[in-house]
């Protein structure tokens, strides 16, 4: 019975396994689980005309007749004479004698062997310690083959979910080292080369050769410390001030819960990410006084991180809040894909009480607890 398939396997126990016992008739049922049917799935004897053909092939609900019974309690049973057992339905023949042994493995029912005899009396106990033995076997060899198709199809799922996490990460690479920002940065650094101030025009060269390899590392990364994610943070928002030429200000700051600033995981490109939105849509609407005041807390658990974002004028902008949206769905993708094939929990909620103030807070797990 070394077969790779269920059709394969069920077939080879009728045409061989059953018909070398010497049995006239015998029906392989599968059970159905999501509709509580046994279905007709290989025969030996007249429902098997010819091939792999079952004439008129039926179904049982699982509880009804002998074959339905022992689906549903587990345990074989042997029926001398079925004229006296009011469970028994006659299906192309009435036949006397029937044995009925379930296809089972850890408790998991996958089906019943069903065979039936035209004398009375005629199975015996080394019959149903045959067929038991024979039942095991392709109990075994079903939960086998329906294993490695579950396997199979985890691992395409899992496959097509970190081809779609790659895929957002050049989408989010590509949103983060797009033209614009390029272009203004290296300008603005040109500007101070041509106006003598080299030592500035030095400085942020530095810090944006150093944002660029950052990014292009985290493409092969799920997982960034959090120290050198403030460190690129601070990196990005510098130029950035310097790209908007100082339309907005920024402090950084990180209190120590439980945990250790120095040993906390999160992440990559997901606090990254979610500063260019959020700059871009500050930027793009205009907003005076920009401000934002951004606070990291650790514990052993988790990082939260919450940005207080200040505006003369953030009132106004909330006109084209829809923008934002549209621009942060992208953001929130990866959010999604990383909860669903990491289980990170990730959430992130916005507040806004104060027309000058908006309240936003993200929450990572700290990737340095066991299980991750």
């Amino acid at each position: 019975m070394g077969k790779v398939n269920e059709e394969d396997i069920l077939w080879d126990l009728a045409k061989n396994c059953i018909a070398k016992l010497g049995f006239v008739d015998c029906v392989v049922y599968l059970v159905d689980h999501k509709n509580n049917l046994l279905v007709q799935k290989a025969a030996y004897g007249p429902k098997n005309p010819k091939d792999r053909k079952l004439y008129n092939p039926v179904e049982i609900n699982i509880g009804d007749g002998i074959t339905g019974y022992v689906a549903l309690s587990g345990q074989a049973e042997i029926i001398n004479d079925t004229s006296k057992d009011v469970r028994y339905i006659e299906d192309d023949a009435l036949r006397l004698s029937e044995i009925c042994v379930p296809i089972v493995y850890e408790d998991t029912i996958y089906g019943v062997i069903d065979c039936e005899h035209p004398q009375a009396n005629f199975f015996t106990a080394h019959h149903l310690k045959m067929l038991s033995a024979i039942a095991s076997i392709c109990a075994i060899k079903i939960k086998s083959v329906r294993d490695n198709l579950a396997l199979m199809a985890e691992k395409d799922r899992l496959l097509e979910i970190k081809e779609e996490m790659l895929e957002l990460k050049l989408k989010t690479l590509n949103s983060q080292l797009n033209p614009h920002f390029v272009f203004n940065a290296l300008n603005s650094i040109q500007y101070y080369i041509t106006t003598e101030k080299k030592k500035l025009a030095l400085e942020y060269l530095s810090t944006f050769s150093k944002l660029v390899r950052f990014y292009l590392n985290q493409l092969e990364q799920d997982t960034v410390s959090l120290k050198e994610e403030i460190e690129m943070l601070n990196a990005f928002l510098k130029l950035q001030k310097l790209r908007y030429d100082d339309s907005f200000d920024y402090d950084i700051s990180i209190s120590k819960g439980e945990g250790q600033v120095e040993e906390a995981i999160v992440p990559s490109l997901v606090i990254q990410t979610f500063f260019e939105n959020l700059i871009e849509d500050a930027m793009g609407n205009q907003q005076k006084s920009q401000y934002f005041m951004i606070s990291f807390v650790v514990s052993e658990a988790s990082v939260t991180m919450e940005v207080q974002h200040k505006s003369q004028n953030m009132g106004a902008s909330m006109e084209n809040y829809t923008n934002y949206r549209e621009n942060i769905l992208q953001w929130q993708d990866q959010i999604d894909l990383l909860n669903t094939l990491k289980e990170y929990s990730i959430t992130h909620t916005t507040d806004q009480n104060n027309p000058n103030c908006k309240n936003i807070i993200l929450q990572f797990p700290n990737l340095t607890l066991p299980g991750y």
